[in-house]
């Protein structure tokens, strides 16, 4: 019995490898030739060497396993070629799914996003039922993950296969080897480098509670349907002062307008692809994203699977600690 994981070189991937080897099962991971495997250092896992939109490694990878936790997305905010993300995030995803259950896979997981869902306009929270189009995605990311959540879907409703969906929220904690754009955050805020914020909020959980719900989903998930993996929601000010606190430093009293962040992004974009320097720190869809709260409550995967997360500053604190012990940040 193999559990294959992709995306397992990165952070919440990673995460559900650890966990699955936890509870002694078998774990196959596909990873790119020549990319970052510090996240399988000392793993006792089976590495299938391919890139995701290689149809012969998806081939290999699936094959004999008994189920598949489907992790790794091209995930950046800003891409100077949208069609790569799309080949993989939804033609890769499509194929890779079919293959698991030719191969036998009894229960796959798909990682989706909460980017895919709908944000009430009063600021409540969003639930995994609010309504959302295609037109409400800003951006490839956001949409290439939406069209891809709606062939999986399509797959589990019209050919049967035995997937169920996840949605996580911001993950926060150790081994942020990229780091993600919210890691980032962490390490500018707890470097000293953020004296201002704009109007926005995140809903941030503990990497590791976002991978015990991809367990559960596993586990205890109806197919076809969607559990958002969360924690608390949060304002963009009120996640800088938690972690100035943590550290020790300064909270941000300075309030940006979105208005005056707009333009400046649009010269940002301009000058990387200008000059080829890869993704810019500020990016147009991220500042426009910004313009919305994004809070969701995870009250369906604590009803029907028994997921539970972990109070924001202990993520905070573990990522705070996991940067400084492998140099993203000064130790103390």
């Amino acid at each position: 019995m193999t559990a294959l994981v992709t995306g397992a070189t990165g952070f919440i991937g990673s995460a559900v490898a650890r966990k699955l080897l936890a509870r002694g099962e078998a774990v196959r991971v596909l990873a790119r030739k020549g990319g970052d495997r510090r996240n399988l250092a000392e793993l006792d896992v089976e590495i299938v060497e391919g890139d995701l939109r290689d149809e012969a490694a998806r081939r290999a990878a699936c094959a004999g396993i008994s189920s598949l936790y489907h992790v790794a997305a091209d995930y950046r905010l800003w891409v100077p070629d949208p069609a790569a993300m799309y080949a993989t995030n939804v033609d890769a995803t499509t194929d890779l799914l079919r293959r698991a259950a030719d191969a036998g896979a009894d229960r796959i997981v798909y990682t989706s996003s909460v980017a895919t869902l709908g944000i009430p306009a009063d600021g409540t929270p969003a639930t995994e039922d609010t309504p959302v189009l295609l037109t409400d995605m800003i951006g490839p990311y956001k949409r290439s993950k939406y069209l891809a959540e709606e062939a999986v879907r399509g797959l589990a409703r019209e050919e049967s296969l035995p997937v169920v969906i996840v949605n996580p929220t911001a993950p926060v904690g150790p081994r942020d080897v990229k780091p993600t754009p919210t890691g980032r955050t962490v390490i500018e805020a707890a470097a000293g480098r953020m004296p201002a914020f704009v109007d926005t909020g995140l809903n941030l959980v503990h990497v590791d509670d976002c991978a015990e719900g991809h367990l559960l989903a596993h586990d205890k998930g109806a197919v076809g349907e969607r559990y958002i993996l969360g924690g608390e929601n949060l304002t963009l000010q009120q996640i800088l002062t938690r972690i100035a606190v943590l550290t020790g430093g300064k909270a941000p009293t300075i309030k940006l307008p979105h208005g005056a962040i707009l333009p400046l992004a649009y010269v940002v974009e301009f000058a990387a692809k200008l000059l080829r320097t890869g993704e810019p720190f500020m990016t147009v869809d991220g500042i426009k994203l910004a313009k919305k709260r994004m809070f969701f409550t995870h009250a369906k995967a604590t009803r029907d699977l028994g997921y539970a997360a972990r109070p924001v500053d202990d993520a905070l604190h573990d990522a705070i600690a996991w940067f400084r012990l492998h140099g993203s940040l000064p130790r103390l």
